[in-house]
């Protein structure tokens, strides 16, 4: 990846959303079509309209996916935001899956009117990638971490930091798209993965890392430094 390149921001639309916006957008002409072909009360036909419109734009606006560079050159013991959204945990769990101790997690909570793309928190090297089935609770109980369909990307960083990054489906989120592949170098500007219509993203940090963010607060993925690295 080069890193020197200049700094700059671009909107376009994500690669996950091209046949929903595709199919969706047939669908809506042809039933808008018939309305007005075959009805003589033009009614319907402005209502469906003015209604699927405004439901197609939302659709447009979940499946933007802005090209975005961190702003600073030196990445070292950085740890930015994999998520635009709110955060919702800051608190330290016991994990016994992958690290067996405690560690300091913070949880990203994405609406749907979120971007829904998803970053490499760190630069480093892609340990091993797990996706694993489960329920649908709404995103930001906390019981959504464990039993949540989710997938485990573990990321072990140029200084020997393992780190682990959670994406979470929820209630309406249905597909989790993970882009990681296990022995792949990975960099913060790549994207990580996709999550359809809301849901949510953990990292599981070592203890005694330096958080960087408030809970609440919100974040740009990618750009939002969330904790430093020891």
């Amino acid at each position: 990846m080069i890193k020197n390149i200049k700094k700059f921001k671009k909107i376009r639309l994500h690669r996950e959303g091209t046949d929903t916006l595709l199919y969706g957008f047939i669908f809506i002409a042809a039933i808008a079509l018939l309305l007005w072909r075959y009805i003589d009360n033009k009614a319907p036909f402005w209502c469906f309209t003015v209604v699927m419109t405004t439901v197609y734009c939302i659709v447009v606006n979940f499946f933007r996916c802005p090209i975005r560079f961190f702003p600073q050159e030196n990445t070292e013991n950085i740890v930015v935001a994999p998520a635009d959204g709110r955060i919702v945990v800051i608190e330290e769990v016991e994990e016994n899956e992958y690290f067996h101790d405690r560690r300091l997690m913070i949880s990203i909570f994405m609406s749907l009117f979120n971007v829904h793309a998803n970053w490499f928190p760190v630069d480093g090297k892609v340990k091993f990638v797990h996706h694993k089935n489960g329920n649908y609770h709404k995103a930001w109980l906390p019981k959504a971490s464990e039993e949540n369909e989710h997938a485990d990307i573990m990321l072990t960083t140029p200084g020997g930091d393992d780190i682990l990054c959670r994406q979470i489906a929820g209630a309406v989120a249905r597909r989790i798209v993970t882009y990681a592949k296990e022995g792949e170098d990975c960099y913060i500007d790549e994207h990580l993965g996709f999550i359809k219509f809301g849901s949510r993203v953990d990292v599981y940090l070592p203890l005694g890392t330096e958080v960087c963010v408030k809970m609440g607060q919100a974040t740009t993925g990618d750009q939002t430094i969330i904790a430093k690295l020891k």
